[in-house]
């Protein structure tokens, strides 16, 4: 069992940052593949970001790619969103979710546990 909490969110700018945490609970997490996804007022959830359990691979949504960074610290059982040059667009709540396989997938139905989710708003 993973528990998975994310913090971070909140109201910014256009153009400005922000860093959403997951701390997760549990021992297996450096082998795990984890992952963001957010999900905006009427749209489905969408992949935005995942990293292998090495830190060896990652992938991006086209819409972030460039803008945002993700990365983890499996010492501190933590994986990070770095969001830079947001947009109004980014506006929706994030969510951080695990894969017990190590390799990042774009699939949300892949990843096993998920968090509560994190607000982040941008304002034009």
């Amino acid at each position: 069992q993973v528990q998975l909490v994310e913090s971070g969110g909140g109201l910014v700018q256009a153009g400005g940052s922000l860093r959403l945490s997951c701390a997760a609970s549990g021992r297996a997490f450096s082998s795990y593949t984890l992952g963001w996804f957010r999900q905006a007022p009427g749209k489905e959830r969408e992949f935005v970001a995942a990293i292998s359990s090495n830190e060896g691979s990652t992938s991006y949504a086209d819409s972030v790619k460039g803008r945002f960074t993700i990365s983890r610290d499996n010492a501190k059982n933590t994986v990070y969103l770095q969001m830079n040059g947001l947009k109004p667009d980014d506006t929706a709540i994030y969510y951080c979710a695990s894969r017990v396989f190590p390799t990042p997938t774009r699939s949300l139905s892949s990843y096993n546990y998920w968090g509560q989710g994190t607000q982040v708003t941008v304002s034009s």
